[in-house]
């Protein structure tokens, strides 16, 4: 499931792809547009700015903005960022990796098996969901 801290990041960063290339926009304004609590919200960018998403200016013209094209910024990226695993048991994670200590033979394991096939297509959908896409589409919703 994808986290609140996730989902208000991802309406972060779609505030700032629509801005225009260049422009910064400050904490307050992205919390109050996308009604984000603004203390959460600077935590989150915090986040961004570390994973190289997002970058910053100081001061009084200063705010943030996207260092990386939106169609270029996955929802796997986001995901990962926030929420680690896409695979919903750590035998079927591509990245997490872990083997359960209840399985006698995980090849065998008909749940395994099953759950890979999940993250596949989870993976395959979120990797093909481009920030810009999910901006085109509220767009075309207002």
């Amino acid at each position: 499931m994808l986290s609140q801290k996730a989902k208000y990041a991802i309406k972060a960063l779609m505030n700032l792809a629509v801005q225009e290339k260049g422009a910064l926009v400050k904490t307050a304004v992205i919390a109050e547009q996308e009604n984000i609590p603004k203390k959460f919200l600077e935590l989150i960018l915090i986040d961004l700015k570390r994973a190289s998403l997002v970058a910053s200016k100081q001061g009084v013209g200063g705010g943030y903005y996207l260092l990386r094209s939106a169609d270029k910024i996955s929802l796997a990226d986001i995901y990962r960022l926030f929420d680690g695993a896409i695979a919903l048991l750590p035998c079927a994670s591509l990245r997490f990796y872990e083997p359960c200590k209840d399985c006698a033979d995980e090849n065998t394991c008909a749940l395994r098996a099953s759950l890979i096939a999940v993250r596949d297509q989870t993976l395959l959908a979120l990797e093909n969901t481009m920030l810009n896409q999910l901006v085109g589409q509220k767009k075309e919703v207002l």
